[in-house]
């Protein structure tokens, strides 16, 4: 089924608004929050990310063994393990740095929090350098990259072996966290 223009933004706003209205209510639009994670005392966003991984990880599954998705339709970004590596350094720095991504950073700014729109800012700063840059490493990118490349792909298991080990390995995560959180309590913050 096709939507008109004005259907599809009409759906991307409201799920934006309510994406953006759960990261808010779940303390992500903080800074303080959000950088807990690397001191290890409150493992919320990284709980709550990978669960949506392997929520979707399992859904993709299941409807593609019961015949109503075709993995084969779905768009993968060609793998550049280089170009990707630097990219991820570069996110992680600015998560590290700035203590927002760019989701929660969207919500902070929707908050008014001053921290959020100066990274907001950087952020669109760093895509408009991209885009300024692109031309000049465009080709480097493309001739790096080694193509498609999933875990099924590569190991020539089915989608839904990595489904159920990752559910496991998120039951077993969770149980770290949590042992992580316990033993990192007295860094947090009075208040």
């Amino acid at each position: 089924m096709e939507f008109t223009v004005a259907a599809d933004l009409a759906v991307a706003f409201v799920l934006g608004s309510g994406f953006g209205f759960a990261l808010e209510r779940a303390g992500f639009g903080s800074a303080r929050k959000l950088t807990a994670v690397f001191y290890l005392y409150d493992m919320a966003v990284v709980k709550v990310m990978f669960t949506a991984i392997v929520t979707a990880m399992t859904g993709i599954s299941v409807l593609a063994a019961v015949g109503m998705l075709d993995l084969a339709e779905l768009y993968v970004e060609p793998t550049s393990l280089v170009a990707q590596s630097v990219g991820g350094l570069v996110f992680g720095a600015g998560f590290i740095l700035g203590g927002y991504c760019p989701g929660t950073s969207i919500a902070a700014v929707a908050t008014g929090r001053k921290d959020g729109i100066a990274f907001a800012l950087g952020m669109l700063a760093g895509v408009l350098a991209y885009v300024e840059l692109t031309p000049g490493i465009d080709g480097w990118i493309k001739a790096n990259t080694q193509g498609e490349m999933t875990l099924p792909s590569v190991t020539g298991l089915p989608m839904g072996w990595f489904a159920l080990a990752f559910i496991a390995f998120l039951v077993f995560a969770g149980w770290g966290m949590k042992r992580l959180e316990g033993r990192f309590k007295h860094l947090r913050p009075a208040g």
